[in-house]
């Protein structure tokens, strides 16, 4: 046997004795995570046929394209703003918080939510759909919609600080859980399931205050969004209420979403609430899958942003919209 032949079996050999002690994976494809500094660059987004006047309650402001040649870049299915800075939540375990100036992403961060339910890293294990923020700390909270659980991570996202698994959460259907989550001014948090299954109802739950802290109670209730409709995110309004974003799949592959307003008088154990339609997007303005919600304060106007879910396709764009609600004198607190 020559040399070379001898060097090619021992080379071969090698690899198999690799092989045959390290274990093959052979689970869900694993998800990307994104890059500390993502280059995320934002072109401006207009309609087919320009913004119109108003769309229902809400007049357009703008928006914009969001694109990245991260691969972990996209599938965002919760928004909150802090300080000028948009977190965007990936249904992957993953957030992206920027500032845009002058039509400009501005210092794009990239953080990876490394604790969470799951042991690994497959979309069972990070299916993180909901996000809210305290705005005062930096904390945030962060809805696992296939665990049905909540976690509260701190400022930075750099480590978890606490976790729970509700008990009023423990019958929804699983990857159908926490679509929505929302911190509320008074220290209440509020959450809906997506999908409820053969209802038209939704779950519902008002925490007392900070679901993770054990001896928070649930006040379970249930929504009724329009018909076909799922609740995707939901956000507070100045007088208390709560704006819920939904949206539906139409073929052959489209998306519209309404938004709608629900009292916040009438979230009461057991109540069935269904609120007031204020604006539906569909296209050409919008026809894709609206997935998450912010609501600020700018100089006394009150502003609508909402965030588009590409689902992973990169072929598909991710676009931010900004929105004011021009009767904001109408949403002072109510006695």
């Amino acid at each position: 046997m020559g040399a070379g032949v001898r060097r090619s079996s021992s080379f071969l050999f090698s690899v198999l004795a690799v092989l045959l002690v390290v274990p093959r994976y052979d689970g869900p494809e694993r998800l990307p995570m994104i890059r500390d500094r993502p280059h995320v660059t934002a072109s401006a987004y207009v309609p087919a046929g320009g913004w119109p006047a108003r769309i229902g309650a809400l007049a357009p402001v703008g928006g914009v394209t969001l694109s990245s040649s991260d691969p972990a870049f996209g599938g965002f299915s919760a928004l909150a703003l802090r300080d000028g800075r948009a977190h965007l939540l990936s249904d992957g375990g993953n957030v992206v918080t920027l500032a845009i100036r002058g039509g400009r992403v501005s210092d794009p961060r990239g953080h990876v939510l490394h604790q969470g339910p799951g042991v690994g890293w497959d979309r069972r294990d990070r299916d993180s759909e909901s996000l809210t923020l305290d705005p005062a700390t930096g904390r945030t909270w962060v809805g696992y919609e296939t665990h049905n659980q909540i976690w509260r991570y701190a400022p930075g996202y750099g480590s978890a600080e606490r976790r729970s698994a509700p008990a009023a959460m423990r019958g929804w259907v699983r990857n159908l859980g926490a679509e929505s989550l929302v911190r509320l001014r008074d220290g209440t948090f509020l959450t809906l399931a997506e999908r409820k299954p053969n209802r038209r109802t939704r779950h519902g739950i008002l925490f007392t205050g900070d679901p993770t802290v054990p001896g928070t109670h649930s006040i379970r209730f249930l929504f009724q969004p329009p018909d076909r409709y799922d609740p995707s995110d939901a956000a507070e309004l100045p007088n208390g209420d709560i704006v819920v974003l939904t949206r539906r799949f139409q073929y052959p592959f489209r998306f519209t979403a309404k938004l709608v307003q629900v009292r916040r008088a009438d979230i009461r154990r057991n109540a069935t609430v269904s609120g007031t339609v204020i604006a539906t997007l569909a296209p050409p303005v919008l026809g894709e899958n609206a997935e998450g919600l912010a609501i600020t304060q700018e100089r006394g106007v009150t502003t609508v942003w909402i965030v588009t879910d590409n689902d992973g396709m990169a072929l598909r764009p991710t676009y931010l919209l900004k929105l004011r609600w021009p009767d904001a004198d109408k949403l002072r607190a109510r006695p």
